[in-house]
């Protein structure tokens, strides 16, 4: 065995001893770290914030989002810290946090945090609705990127562009059409029992969305040029419209239909 290979060992040895000497004598909180991951999303709320809003130092932002378009676009959640509201990166944020949602309910609630991951999850899809005007039109972004990146202000003072970008009939964009009909296919499983309402409007937006998305098909980013250098269409759209496929047959159990 080489001098370099006996390193290797030596180090993976040291690795592994001070994890299992960290866990034999401290308990991570997982708790805590759930908390603070929906405290996170709190932060990133764009909008009129709610009586009950845990993030105190954060206000209502973002109230003319859509105005000039003629739209009401108020809401969701600002991206990484800044304050663009791209929709792809949006949509399947909610995706994962229905899917944990419906994975771990018991767990989630059992750390006293159930209301709150469902807060954030409608956080997400009250925007979706507002954002997806008719059959064939979603919003898909508001702001601009690059001046967004230059800007040291915070939401609530922002002067940074707010135009809107939408996707539609002559300008398909499948790939947020399909993520966008996953999240609320899996949000309206998550609200099904406690929200039936609010649960089939989800699935019907879904399903609206997702015959958009599957009828007029092209990457989003070929309709909207601005999102090429932030969230690019790498993969293409199938991947996402199979997404919504098997998100909308699990909310619906039309075999026949989304699974081809």
């Amino acid at each position: 065995m080489g001098e370099q290979s006996k390193l290797s060992l030596r180090h993976c040895c040291l690795i592994l001893f001070s994890v299992l000497t960290i866990s034999s004598t401290t308990a991570f909180d997982y708790g805590d770290a759930l908390m603070k991951s929906l405290l996170y999303f709190e932060s990133q709320r764009s909008g009129r914030l709610p009586y009950n809003q845990r993030v105190t130092w954060r206000d209502h932002s973002g109230l003319t989002d859509g105005l000039e378009q003629g739209v009401d676009l108020v809401g969701g959640y600002y991206d990484a810290g800044d304050h663009v509201k791209f929709g792809l990166p949006m949509a399947f944020t909610v995706t994962m946090l229905s899917w944990s949602v419906i994975e771990y309910r018991d767990q989630i609630a059992d750390a006293g945090e159930l209301e709150h991951a469902l807060e954030a999850i409608k956080w997400g899809t009250d925007y979706f609705i507002k954002a997806h005007t008719s059959p064939n039109v979603l919003w898909a972004e508001v702001g601009d990127g690059d001046t967004d990146h230059y800007c040291w202000q915070r939401p609530e003072d922002m002067t940074t562009s707010r135009q809107a970008y939408k996707i539609d009939e002559k300008n398909p964009g499948s790939d947020l059409a399909g993520e966008t009909a996953a999240a609320m296919a899996a949000a309206s499983i998550v609200f099904k029992k406690t929200n039936p309402h609010y649960s089939h409007l989800l699935l019907h937006h879904a399903q609206e969305l997702f015959e958009f998305g599957d009828k007029y098909r092209g990457k989003y980013d070929g309709s909207i040029g601005v999102v090429k250098s932030h969230y690019a269409s790498v993969s293409g759209f199938m991947d996402e419209l199979l997404w919504a496929a098997l998100w909308l047959h699990e909310a619906t159990d039309k075999e026949d239909y989304y699974l081809k």
